[in-house]
């Protein structure tokens, strides 16, 4: 049975695998996470069928998103979505109240790398002005 607990391990799932389950445990279409990415809705098809893989960037974006850990999503170790099992027993609402938590941390996440880089510049342009 220990081996049903670690369903996305290294040894039984890829990166795109865990990509997959991530992203629909966040309740996000392809599309949807394309478009939070910036990118084309073919890039995560081929970052999901192992195709292709993303820039170090992105990866920090898709973690940020999904709610999961860089670590988790390359190796399936670390802080990932909850196992099928323990999902089938949440009820419709708290599963919707859990997908809204995720996507809004992945906002967080998004509004606060967009925070950093306008400080970024703005230091750039008194040290300008100076």
């Amino acid at each position: 049975m220990a081996d049903d607990q670690d369903w996305f391990g290294e040894d039984k799932a890829t990166f795109g695998d865990r990509l997959a389950a991530a992203r629909e445990a966040s309740g996000l279409t392809q599309a949807g996470l394309a478009g939070k990415l910036g990118v084309k809705r073919n890039v995560i098809v081929g970052w999901e069928e192992d195709l292709k893989e993303p820039r170090a960037n992105r990866l920090q974006m898709l973690s940020g998103i999904l709610g999961v850990s860089i670590t988790w999503l390359l190796t399936g170790a670390g802080d990932g979505p909850s196992a099928p099992e323990d999902e089938a027993a949440l009820t419709e609402d708290v599963l919707d109240l859990l997908a809204q938590m995720r996507a809004l941390r992945g906002e967080i996440t998004q509004a606060a790398d967009k925070l950093a880089r306008l400080e970024k510049r703005l230091r750039k342009a008194l040290k300008d002005n100076a």
